[in-house]
């Protein structure tokens, strides 16, 4: 399922400004997923840090990356974004700017991730808010998880697991 294209090299900025420095998680494991704040699927924040939390000292980390084009469910500006994270949710692990993941301004670290298909086979546009990509220390997509897959779903885990550079 992997492909060849290391995301380390794009150009994304935090979501507090300033460069996110993807070549920092080189050498680790990282699942990238597109959240919003308005979504049903929004309380997978909780899922996201606990995971976060459990595998960080493994050399793991989440990285949120707030998108609004799935019905406007994130329409907020940077602050408002961290502040809802991190007053709700607790999250810790770190965001990027918000992006466009679909159509003509589809952000180049979306262009290299949705080549990746899922274990139903689906590549191509992002279906929706908290699309998951997990990406192994090589830089390179490892696995791809519906929306609907929870944050600690057991396949989500194992592929986890099976990409921690400690293991």
């Amino acid at each position: 399922m992997s492909t060849t294209s290391d995301v380390y090299d794009v150009q994304i900025d935090a979501l507090g400004g300033g460069a996110a420095e993807l070549g920092q998680y080189r050498g680790k494991a990282v699942l990238i997923v597109n959240v919003a704040s308005q979504c049903g699927l929004t309380p997978q924040y909780k899922g996201l840090e606990r995971l976060h939390e459990q595998y960080a000292a493994q050399g793991f980390t989440v990285l949120g990356v707030p998108c609004n084009q799935f019905m406007g469910q994130e329409p907020g500006g940077a602050e408002e974004i961290a502040e809802f994270c991190s007053t709700t949710y607790g999250v810790t692990f770190p965001m990027t700017e918000k992006v466009d993941v679909n159509g003509p301004g589809r952000h180049p670290l979306y262009e290299r991730l949705v080549r990746c298909a899922d274990t139903e086979g689906h590549s191509g546009d992002v279906r929706w808010n908290f699309e998951k990509f997990l990406i192994g220390p090589d830089g390179t997509v490892a696995a791809r998880f519906a929306p609907q897959t929870e944050p600690e779903a057991e396949e989500l885990l194992a592929a986890v697991q099976r990409n921690l550079p400690s293991r």
